[in-house]
């Protein structure tokens, strides 16, 4: 009985507690938005060894190579990664390069060796610039959304 009454009167504090959490700026922060150069998070992938270079990114605007052919499909990725321990912009390039390793293996099973006009799109909002990719920063996550479309590029 002394451990229900105990519990009973603690409850209702802790619920208190994180009620006052929930209402603390860090719960309630919006995505904080940053952009980045692109060849940063593929220079991290290509030094990681999580990119092999066989396949390149060009993000819309910037000048591309002769493409062989028709395009061969596009894709969106969405990739996440999570804040603690990680510096705001080694979070985005870490994110960024969770969706280029995606494009890179899906480039190759479709006989693809670049993606091209690839730009972030984030909550339907498209971003295309020729050297930077966006990427939004909540309390919690990190995310980086990209679209590209498949291509063979002439050496």
């Amino acid at each position: 009985m002394t451990i229900q009454t105990t519990t009973a009167r603690r409850l209702p504090l802790a619920l208190a507690a994180a009620a006052a959490l929930c209402a603390t700026p860090l719960a309630q922060a919006r995505d904080q938005l940053s952009l980045l150069p692109l060849e940063e998070a593929v220079r991290l992938g290509l030094q990681e060894g999580k990119l092999d270079g066989s396949v390149k990114f060009y993000l819309s605007g910037a000048p591309t190579p002769e493409l062989l052919g028709a395009p061969l499909g596009q894709e969106h990725v969405n990739r996440r990664t999570n804040n603690p321990g990680k510096e705001p912009v080694f979070a985005c390039h870490w994110a960024a390069l969770s969706g280029l390793m995606t494009l890179q293996d899906n480039a190759k099973a479709r006989g693809a060796n670049a993606v091209v006009d690839l730009h972030s799109f984030f909550k339907e909002k498209t971003f295309k610039d020729p050297v930077n990719f966006e990427c939004y920063r909540g309390s919690m996550l990190t995310g980086v959304s990209l679209k590209g479309t498949y291509v063979r590029t002439a050496p």
